[in-house]
């Protein structure tokens, strides 16, 4: 793998149409897409050994989505007294942004624990929204075997996010 700045470089080229893609599903303007992309790499370029990253794909979206966050955060109006009734009728609850992040942490560890390959298919299928057909065609594998390792990944998941639905859902 290359070292320094060709690896950043790399990286940028390998990762960046996907993760612009991303950023521009969940965020309001083609200029804020960017910016965060931006903040992205940047937090990235501080990155001493990029071989540290076990998973780079996953940790590029985990940052995303907390630049994401930020950024909504930074967005929010301060009340006034006259809209204080109205925004408890109409805004989350504190808590709710607290339990999307837990969730967030939480599914991005159990993305760890799953071997790379279905770990990929599943971040290519649900985070970058490839479909499973457009992944076989890039791997060279048949659907079949794409499929299969999206169903034991999800599996997975599903087992290891039980709890935390639990304690959720009993909040």
């Amino acid at each position: 793998m290359a070292k320094g700045p060709n690896r950043l470089l790399n990286t940028i080229s390998t990762y960046g149409k996907n993760l612009m893609g991303f950023i521009r599903k969940r965020v309001g303007s083609p200029e804020e897409a960017e910016d965060i992309l931006q903040e992205v790499w940047y937090q990235l370029s501080r990155i001493v050994d990029l071989d540290e990253i076990e998973n780079i794909n996953a940790w590029l979206h985990r940052v995303a989505r907390n630049k994401i966050t930020d950024s909504y955060r930074k967005q929010k109006p301060q009340p006034d007294e006259d809209d204080e009734i109205s925004l408890l009728v109409h805004e989350e609850l504190p808590d709710d942004e607290l339990f999307r992040e837990l969730f967030w942490e939480e599914l991005f560890a159990a993305l760890e624990d799953l071997p790379v390959k279905q770990r990929d298919v599943f971040i290519q299928n649900e985070l970058e929204d490839t479909t499973l057909q457009e992944i076989a065609d890039r791997s060279g594998e048949s659907i079949k075997t794409i499929i299969s390792r999206k169903r034991y990944a999800v599996q997975h998941l599903r087992k290891r996010l039980q709890q935390l639905y639990d304690d959720l859902d009993n909040f």
